[in-house]
């Protein structure tokens, strides 16, 4: 019964009244794709095959693309031998062989296809049927098994949830049945063969007509290609900063979005008489000028300068050069210095080498144009060489929005461990027999082969540590079958030519290659669009590495639908360091790292996909929990920043760019002025009295982090004006930000601002003194005059506005989502004891003494933490913690254990149950410092159980049913739930 009561709650939600209070896992669903809002079809079907029982899937067509992002979950459901059937049909030879054979490769999957004919009917159904227990839920819609269909293309589906013997999901598995057992659906086996010879035919028929077309276009590209969204927005940028005299500027473009194009459309809008483009590779050379053709055509001259090709065409109008020709004497000499109206720098983060200087000290140009993916360089400042002049900046999340990329299927697979032993521990030690053994080459290849590769054979690059690894990994690679080679800085650049000619040759069968073994010379300036895998065997370095060899894969070339990146992830320091690169979160926040891990496939723009299997994920949580070193990666982001802005920083320069969180300086450093000084040194000391010092300090602590806006808006208001009534803040307040808010919290919030905020009585000796407001007789609240007098002190007001604008802005992004508002909380944002005590007005700092209970006035608030790290001793007996039954039992209900001693019927309980407004909040771990909002709820159930105290004896304690008002979203459920350090669940 309580299924069918499930069942009932979720009808009334979905088609009754949205605000009935229902189990998400029991309503039916609208299902679309929009990465904005976190939603894709494919986190739907992937989140029902995690968690069915058996799986029906019937649709019209399958390809590759469409189940290689679901190859981890599917690889999953065999090792649990799910059983799943999958019908589709050879309407218009769409399905892809590849991709049945992938499926049918699976023994937990019975594969058939529907043989279309006159007399069979036409077959285009698009069904997902999910079994678990007694409940089955079923996506029907307009989503085929291609990527698109499950990740960006506008798609309506929807979801039913229903027990067996619903009418509905007995028409549907009848009609399944049905079709399941027609004659004209025939075994996987049976019918293979003939389809694909109908396949490959018509393949050939579609490719013989392109050649055909394209046979009778001439020169197309030069009458038809156009700047995208962003080239354009580039060009207008370098067309104003011309008509403004600037003469040098750079373009900040990711990998593979189309640097050397961009840089021809901008010229063809300069229109300079000669131009000059410098490489540091004479491959890159000549792939520049192929971009230019396509611009440009045949109506200007091109020449090259390089080591082998010393081109007689030296006079030409463009002219293509690698800077170590172009460095020396006798070349540069051979033109006047203001030969050349422009010059591009391709890859200009090496300008500050001397072979760069030499040449830029010679030449005169009217405009230097530098293009890099990675400016952010230890070595050389590359924002003051260009005047901190940026003409546009295009990141991989935006490459993705606008499909400038090629989309790749990310997949962060578990090393092999061998004995026990790891290849690369925290301490960097590695094994080196074991890094190159024969079952770690196995493993890699069987990964390699199951999650495969985008067209007719796979054209590979593996990213290795070191040479000698490259080397021994490629000739076992060679024993395997497979036909490899290493390239290396060693290499010479006809070597390195001739291999990767090699690799992307389709004609020649018996000089292929599969892949090229490689250390680190791929990392920045190669072409090879072709690339469709990218296996990565070495720790993440660092984010713009990892970007760097990521878009080694993400050019776009024909036929190449998708790459697929393999990162193999071992117990290294620097996991975290992953989900930051794929993401493009440069702020280091704990919390949104995690949030990526766990959902980073929902949000993702575009038709990529990133996966991790649960165990690489649980590395990445230990990594982002145990890494220490944030405070160099904060100087380091400030040296950044401040390369970049041509000035020092402040908060909201780390906010507006994207650079580390604020709120980590200002843990770390407890004010920006402490942090300048330890970056500036003497010249920042001193600047700022004790007692400014002291205010700022309470601030940053209070009000940076815009957890709610009462404390900003009336500072703000205190800056500006002398006085203001309580009455005016209260009003503007709630029609600004449309919340309702009570004249406690503004009372509470005066107090605040009061310096009376803390925990401590030493803590309000120091901060008492603040002297920012105070009410006089008729209540309304009144600027101190030594606070007005702090404010003419232009450094202080300068620290105090960057605080205040911080909170405020990020008040406004985080914590304004109305739909999940909840007494003062927004649903699964994340919150610490202290900012509980802020939001529910109890006028102090409770966080010392609050553990897995606190409740003040109507408010009553849990604490958990789901996994609890333990000694043995703690297991057995410390009080409050031991063998607690803090968990979810589904996504709405809770079960919690009160603390030991407590039984049902203390004034513990009472305070508990009594309470109007009733909290949850929950962290994975003791890692974690704050706690996710799970929402309100109700108390369904208590009973009287038994525990041991400290000494032994055993004690009542209340079991309590908790059933949440909001369903919990699921990935965070999964996240909560997941494995914990010692690799066992909980």
């Amino acid at each position: 019964m309580d299924k069918i009561k499930e069942l009932q709650d979720g009808l009334s939600t979905a088609f009754i009244n949205t605000g009935y209070n229902s189990n998400l896992a029991y309503r039916p669903e609208f299902i679309s794709n929009d990465y904005k809002k976190g939603k894709k079809v494919l986190a739907s079907i992937e989140q029902e095959l995690q968690n069915c029982d058996e799986f029906c899937i019937s649709v019209a067509f399958i390809k590759q693309s469409g189940i290689e992002p679901l190859l981890m979950t599917l690889e999953e459901l065999e090792k649990k031998n799910i059983p799943g059937k999958i019908l589709t049909t050879d309407y218009l030879t769409f399905s892809e062989p590849k991709a049945l054979k992938c499926l049918a490769s699976l023994k937990n999957i019975k594969l058939k296809m529907f043989r279309t004919s006159s007399e069979a009917g036409g077959f285009h159904t698009k069904g997902y049927i999910f079994r678990k227990k007694e409940i089955y839920r079923i996506i029907i819609g307009s989503s085929n098994l291609t990527l698109s269909a499950i990740t960006k293309n506008r798609e309506w589906n929807t979801k039913i949830v229903s027990a067996e013997e619903g009418q509905v999901t007995q028409d549907i598995l009848r009609e399944f049945n049905e079709l399941w057992s027609d004659k004209s659906s025939l075994d996987y086996d049976d019918v293979i063969d003939d389809y694909q010879s109908e396949y490959l035919k018509n393949q050939l028929i579609k490719k013989q007509q392109k050649q055909a077309l394209q046979d009778q276009v001439i020169d197309l590209d030069r009458y038809t290609l156009k700047p995208n969204k962003m080239q354009r927005t580039f060009i207008d940028n370098v067309m104003k900063m011309r008509q403004n005299g600037v003469d040098r500027a750079l373009l900040l473009s990711s990998t593979g979005t189309g640097k050397s194009l961009a840089s021809a459309f901008a010229l063809r809008e300069m229109q300079p008489k000669k131009m000059l483009f410098l490489v540091h590779r004479e491959q890159i050379a000549k792939q520049t000028i192929r971009s230019y053709k396509r611009v440009f055509g045949n109506t200007k001259t091109y020449g090259l300068l390089s080591g082998t090709s010393k081109d007689k065409n030296i006079d030409a109008e463009y002219l293509f050069s690698t800077i170590q020709m172009m460095k020396k004497p006798e070349i540069h000499t051979q033109f006047a210095k203001d030969e050349f109206d422009i010059i591009v720098l391709d890859e200009c983060h090496h300008v500050g080498s001397d072979s760069y200087q030499q040449t830029m000290n010679y030449f005169k140009p009217k405009f230097w144009l530098g293009m890099t993916a990675t400016p952010d360089t230890k070595n050389y400042d590359i924002y003051e060489i260009f005047n901190h002049q940026i003409a546009y900046e295009i990141r991989l999340q935006q490459a993705l929005e606008e499909d400038l990329l090629c989309p790749f299927h990310y997949f962060g697979i578990t090393d092999l461990e061998i004995n026990g032993e790891v290849f690369d521990d925290n301490a960097g030690v590695r094994n080196f027999s074991n890094l190159v053994s024969d079952a770690r080459v196995e493993y890699v290849i069987q990964k390699a082969e199951y999650y495969g590769y985008s067209g007719n054979r796979v054209k590979g690059l593996i990213f290795c540590s070191r040479k000698d690894e490259a080397k021994e990994l490629s000739a076992n690679f060679n024993r395997h079958g497979y036909r490899t080679e290493v390239l290396t800085g060693e290499d010479s650049p006809e070597r390195r030519e001739m291999v990767i000619e090699r690799l992307t040759d389709d004609d020649n069968i018996d000089n292929q290659l599969d892949y090229i073994f490689t250390v680190d010379i791929f990392n920045e300036g190669v072409d090879i669009p072709e690339i469709n895998q990218v296996i990565m065997l070495r720790p993440t370095e660092s984010p713009v590495v990892f970007i760097q060899q990521l878009g080694r894969g993400l050019r776009k070339y024909e036929d190449k639908e998708y790459v697929v990146i393999l990162d193999f992830i071992g117990n290294y320091m620097n996991n975290f360091m992953i989900p930051i690169a794929l993401s493009g979160d440069r702020t280091y926040n704990k919390d949104a790292i995690r949030k990526y891990v766990i959902s980073g496939n929902n949000v993702i723009p575009g038709a990529s996909t990133i996966h991790f299997d649960e165990i690489s994920k649980n590395k990445i949580f230990n990594s982002i929990d145990g890494f220490k070193g944030i405070k160099e990666i904060i100087k380091q982001s400030y040296k950044n920043l401040k390369n970049r802005l041509g000035k020092i920083p402040y908060l909201m320069d780390f906010y507006n760019e994207g650079e580390v969180d604020p709120l980590l300086i200002l843990s770390k450093y407890k004010t920006y002025q402490a942090f300048l000084e330890a970056m500036e040194g003497k010249g920042q000391k001193g600047k700022l009295s004790e007692s400014e010092i002291t205010t700022l300090e309470y601030l940053s602590r209070n009000i940076s982090s815009g957890k709610r806006p009462h404390e900003l808006e009336i500072l703000q208001e205190l800056i500006s004006t002398e006085t203001v009534s309580k009455e005016d803040v209260q009003k503007h307040i709630s029609k600004k930000y449309d919340i309702y808010v009570n004249m406690e919290s503004i009372d509470n919030a005066i107090s605040v601002l009061e310096g009376k905020f803390v925990s401590k009585s030493d803590e309000l000796e120091k901060y008492c003194h603040i002297d920012i407001v105070q009410q006089d007789v008729q209540g309304r609240l009144r600027r101190l005059s030594s606070f007005y007098e702090r404010l003419k002190h232009a450094e202080f007001s300068r620290q105090l506005n960057d605080i205040l604008l911080l909170g405020l802005r990020r008040y406004q992004d985080n914590y304004t989502n109305k739909n999940n508002y909840r007494e003062n909380f927004i649903l699964y944002e994340k919150y610490s004891r202290r900012d509980v005590c802020l939001l529910l007005n109890w006028g102090k700092d409770y966080s010392s003494t609050m553990y897995g209970m606190k409740r003040i006035k109507d408010n009553v608030c849990l604490f958990v933490t789901y996994h609890k790290v333990m000694s043995e001793d703690e297991q057995k007996y410390v009080n409050g913690k031991p063998d607690y039954a803090d968990e979810f039992m589904n996504n709405q209900t809770f079960l919690w254990d009160s603390q030991i001693g407590k039984g049902p019927d203390s004034s513990y309980m009472h305070d508990v149950k009594e309470a109007k407004n009733k909290h949850l909040f929950v962290k994975k771990s003791d890692a974690e410092m704050d706690y996710y909002y799970m929402g309100m709820f109700d108390i369904v159930n208590i009973e009287k159980g038994e525990k041991k105290d400290n000494s032994g004896k055993l004690k009542d304690i209340a079991k309590v049913e908790l059933r949440m008002h909001d369903c919990v979203r699921e990935d965070l459920l999964k996240y909560l739930k997941s494995i914990d350090k010692d690799g066992g669940e909980k």
